[in-house]
C-alpha cells in the first residue's frame, strides 16, 4: 500500500510538473490535447503564442496561474487604454471564473491558425460556456489583425462584458472560508496549499475504496466456484493489483471533483488519473491475457496438442508485446501527443523498420510455422544437422537446445524452419542393426546353427519385435562372413534400450562361441604346426543339430515356421534372473 500511495503521489508529481514546463517552453507548438501544433497555413510569429485558439487561452491561463495579471490582460480583446487601467482586474476575474465555472474541453481546442469548423467560423471560436446558476455564457475567441504580431486569437469583448457580472454571482468557497489564511493564499504550481493537502489525504481514501471495490467482485466469484464445486485457485490475487489501481484512480478523481481545482491544473490531474487507469487497465489485461494464454496451453497438452501448446507460448509472448504497445499508445494519447501523427509515422517508418527487420521477422514467422506443424517441442531430443540435444525453449528469434556436451546451442527460427531436424522422441521403437563378421573358416552348417540360434533368439526375446525380425547372412568379405541383423526394439527410452541391445549382443556373443566359431578381424590369419585351428568337438556338434534338423524336416531356413514363431515368443527371461534389477524390476 505504501509503494502505491508513493507511485501515484511520484507520477501525479511529475505529470504535472512536465506539462506546466512543456507549455511554459512553447505554447503553440503543443496542442492542448498535447499534439505538436501543424498550421495550415504559415501564421506571424507572436512571442505570446496567440496564433492559434489552443495558445491563446493556454497562454492566458499560464499567465494568470502565475499571478502575472499584466500580461494575461495581452489576451483579452478591449482598447489599449482600458487594458493599462483594468485589464489586470478583468484577467484575474476571468482567471476566476475559468477555473471554477468554465465547461468546455481544452483538450480538443484547435492549433490551427485558423481554428476548427466545430467550434465555429472563421475568426470566431465558441470554446465552451461559463455555468453559473440557470444562465450558461458562452465563451467566445476572436481573431483580429494585430499590426505588431499579426493575426492573433483574443478572448472576445463581448465575453469580457459579462465577467464582471458573472464574478460577481460567485458563491464564496464555503471550505476557503474555514480555513486558515495561510493554506489559502500560499499557492504551489498555480493551486492552493489547501487543495494539494486535500488530494494528498484523497489518496489512502481512495485506496480503501478500491480495495473495498475488489473485495466485492470477488465475492461472486467465490460463490460460483463454491457452487461448481471447484478449487479456488488464486489466479484472481494475480487481477487485484491492477484492479486496486484502476478502482484506487476512479475513486479519487471522484473526491478531486469536489475540491474544485483551478482549470489547468485540473486538466494536469485529469490526464494523471487518466494514465493511472490506463495502467491499471492494461496491466489487468496483460495478465488477463496470460492467464488465459496459460490455461488454453494446459488444456492443448492434457488433450495431447502438445505441439499447439507450445506455441501458446509464443502467442503469449506476442500478445504481450501487442498489450505494452497499445498502453504506450494510449498513454501517449493521454498525456498529449497527436496519435493521428505518431501512426502516420509508424506507417511510414515501418516499411524501412521491415527492411531493417527482415531477419527478426524470418526468424518470427519461421517460429510460428515450426510450431504450427509441431516439427518440435519444447523437451524434444533431436538432431539438428550434425548436432544433437534437448530443445529447451522457443522464443520469439531463436530456439535454444542443450546439447549433448550440456552446452546451449541457439539456432534462429529462421534456420530452424529450413533445417532438416530428426526428432528422436517421437519414434515408437528403436532400431537395432548390428553386422556381424564372423571368421571365414566357418563351415556352411555352422553358420546355419548360428543363424537359426541368432534368429531363434530375436524371436523369444520379449523386447523386440518379432514379426519384423530377422538375420540373414549377407555377404563374403576380404577376411569375414558379413551377417546383418534387422530388428525393432520396444522401448521409446535411450537408457532402456542400451541395456537391452546390451543384452543382446551378450546372448549373440554366447551363441557364436557354442557354435564353434568366432568373429574375424581384419587381419591375417598364420597357422603353424602346433595351432589346433577350429575347434573340432563344438563343430561337429554344430553339425550334427544342423543334421538332426534336415532328418525331422525341421531346418530353418529360410525362416522358422509360424508355429515355432510364436512358441518362440517371450520364452527368454530378460533382464536374466542373475541381473541386480530382477526381470520383474523396471529399467532404470
Amino acid at each position: 500500500m505504501k509503494k502505491l500511495a508513493l507511485f501515484v503521489l511520484f507520477v501525479s508529481v511529475s505529470l504535472h510538473a512536465l506539462m506546466a514546463q512543456s507549455v511554459a517552453q512553447s505554447v503553440t507548438s503543443l496542442l492542448p490535447g498535447g499534439a505538436h501544433a501543424q498550421a495550415a497555413t504559415p501564421a506571424p510569429a507572436d512571442e505570446l503564442g496567440r496564433g492559434t485558439p489552443s495558445g491563446a487561452v493556454f497562454g492566458f491561463l499560464q499567465a494568470a496561474q502565475a499571478g502575472n495579471y499584466k500580461t494575461a490582460a495581452d489576451y483579452l480583446q478591449m482598447s489599449t487604454a482600458r487594458r493599462q487601467s483594468q485589464g489586470a482586474d478583468l484577467a484575474e476575474k476571468l482567471k476566476v471564473l475559468m477555473d471554477r465555472t468554465f465547461v468546455g474541453s481544452l483538450r480538443r481546442l484547435s492549433a490551427s491558425p485558423e481554428g476548427s469548423p466545430d467550434y465555429g467560423v472563421v475568426d470566431l471560436q465558441t470554446i465552451g460556456v461559463f455555468s453559473n446558476g440557470d444562465a450558461d455564457v458562452p465563451v467566445v475567441l476572436v481573431r483580429i489583425a494585430d499590426p505588431n504580431s499579426g493575426k492573433i486569437w483574443l478572448f472576445s469583448s463581448e465575453t469580457l462584458i459579462k465577467v464582471p457580472e458573472l464574478y460577481d454571482n460567485l458563491e464564496a468557497h464555503q471550505v476557503e472560508s474555514k480555513l486558515p489564511q495561510s493554506l489559502v493564499k500560499n499557492v504551489f504550481l498555480g493551486m492552493p496549499l489547501w487543495q494539494w493537502l486535500a488530494l494528498f489525504a484523497a489518496i489512502p481514501v481512495a485506496l480503501a475504496i478500491g480495495w473495498a471495490v475488489v473485495l466485492l467482485l470477488a465475492i461472486p466469484r467465490r460463490l460460483w466456484l463454491k457452487f461448481r464445486h471447484r478449487p479456488n485457485l488464486h489466479s484472481y490475487s494475480r487481477m487485484s493489483k491492477p484492479l486496486l489501481v484502476t478502482f484506487s484512480a476512479v475513486a479519487h478523481r471522484v473526491i478531486g471533483a469536489y475540491i474544485g481545482l483551478p482549470l489547468l491544473p485540473r486538466l494536469y490531474y485529469s490526464r494523471t488519473i487518466w494514465v493511472l487507469i490506463s495502467i491499471g487497465f492494461f496491466w489487468f489485461l496483460l495478465r488477463a491475457t496470460s492467464l488465459t494464454m496459460q490455461r488454453l496451453r494446459i488444456h492443448a497438452i492434457s488433450v495431447g496438442r502438445i505441439g499447439t501448446g507450445t506455441l501458446m507460448v509464443l502467442g503469449e509472448r506476442l500478445l504481450a508485446a501487442l498489450v505494452v504497445i497499445l498502453a504506450i499508445l494510449a498513454t501517449l494519447g493521454i498525456v498529449g501527443f497527436n496519435l493521428t501523427t505518431v501512426l502516420a509515422g509508424l506507417g511510414i517508418g515501418g516499411i524501412a523498420i521491415a527492411f531493417a527487420a527482415q531477419k527478426t521477422l524470418e526468424n518470427l514467422f519461421g517460429g510460428i510455422s515450426v510450431l504450427a506443424d509441431e516439427v518440435i517441442r519444447v523437451g524434444d531430443y533431436c538432431r539438428f544437422g550434425d548436432r544433437t540435444g534437448t530443445v529447451e525453449d522457443i522464443s520469439l528469434r531463436s530456439t535454444r537446445i542443450r546439447t549433448d556436451a550440456r552446452t546451449e546451442l541457439s539456432i534462429p527460427n529462421g534456420a530452424l524452419a529450413t533445417m532438416n531436424i530428426e526428432n528422436f522422441t517421437r519414434r515408437d521403437k528403436i532400431l537395432f542393426n548390428p553386422a556381424l563378421a564372423i571368421r571365414c573358416e566357418t563351415s556352411a552348417d555352422q553358420l546355419r546353427y548360428l543363424l537359426a540360434e541368432i534368429r531363434r533368439m530375436l524371436y523369444e526375446h520379449p523386447k523386440v519385435e518379432g514379426d519384423t525380425a530377422y538375420i540373414r547372412f549377407a555377404n563374403f568379405d576380404n577376411s569375414a562372413l558379413r551377417l546383418e541383423i534387422f530388428s525393432y526394439v520396444l522401448t521409446r527410452d535411450a537408457n532402456e534400450f542400451n541395456a537391452i541391445r546390451e543384452d543382446l549382443l551378450l546372448r549373440i556373443m554366447e551363441i557364436v562361441e557354442k557354435s564353434g566359431s568366432g568373429f574375424a578381424f581384419p587381419s591375417q590369419t598364420l597357422y603353424f604346426s602346433r595351432d589346433s585351428g577350429l575347434d573340432k568337438e563344438k563343430a561337429a556338434a554344430a553339425e550334427q543339430q544342423v543334421q538332426q534338423w534336415r532328418d525331422q524336416h525341421k531346418l530353418p531356413f529360410p525362416d522358422f515356421a509360424p508355429a515355432d514363431k510364436s512358441a518362440f515368443r517371450g520364452s527368454i527371461v530378460y533382464p536374466q534372473p542373475e541381473s541386480a534389477i530382477g526381470s520383474d524390476q523396471p529399467l532404470p
